[in-house]
């Protein structure tokens, strides 16, 4: 009986010794897991890369952010058009896409009515004129016109013409551009024999 109980105790004994040896002292793991991490050397390499990578993406995400705005200001005209000449067939009236101008929209009641309302359509109704579409929102300081867009009047024909003018008419409806990018800056509307509208994308100064 007295050699068994001596077996168990220094079995006992040698368990401890080992979980203690194996476990180590608390201050070894901190000091395992202090040594990960970034030296100022790394961090620094990661600003000056990070940095590069701006100055590289703001400019050309700024140009492509004012190019889709451009092409959305242009695709607004462009809609005022077709709305206008959709709306004359519809009601057999007179209609026009406003100018920025009152001179170019001229003085009847029509061209009154549109003021300087960019890119506005406006319809006959009896002796007055009335609202179709609101004006372009999109021209400001940022995106401008080159120039006044030509106010256009569709008859019940749908068949376009410069106010003023009895024939279908043919050139340049809208600049528009922007000074802040050096190329690709205008989208340029163009209307042919009254119906047919085309936009092409130019360089050059813008004001």
């Amino acid at each position: 009986m007295r050699v068994l109980s001596r077996q168990r105790g220094a079995s006992l004994v040698g368990l401890r010794k080992s979980g203690m040896a194996g476990d180590g002292p608390p201050w070894r793991g901190a000091a395992r897991r202090c040594q990960y991490g970034f030296t100022l050397v790394e961090l620094m390499i990661t600003l000056a890369i990070a940095v590069m990578l701006l100055v590289i993406a703001v400019p050309s995400f700024r140009s492509l952010t004012l190019s889709n705005k451009l092409t959305t200001t242009a695709n607004d005209v462009v809609n005022a058009i077709n709305v206008a000449r959709m709306e004359a067939i519809k009601r057999n009236a007179n209609t026009q896409l406003c100018s920025n101008s009152a001179s170019v929209n001229s003085a009847d009641a029509l061209g009154a009515a549109c003021s300087t309302q960019t890119g506005a359509v406006y319809a006959m109704a009896g002796a007055g004129a009335n609202p179709v579409l609101a004006g372009t929102t999109g021209i400001d300081t940022t995106v401008q016109l080159s120039g006044d867009v030509v106010a256009i009047r569709f008859g019940g024909q749908g068949l376009g013409q410069a106010v003023g003018t009895t024939s279908p008419y043919t050139g340049t409806v809208a600049d528009i551009c922007t000074g802040q990018m050096s190329s690709d800056n205008h989208r340029v509307i163009t209307m042919t024999t009254g119906s047919i509208l085309v936009t092409t994308t130019k360089s050059g100064a813008c004001p």
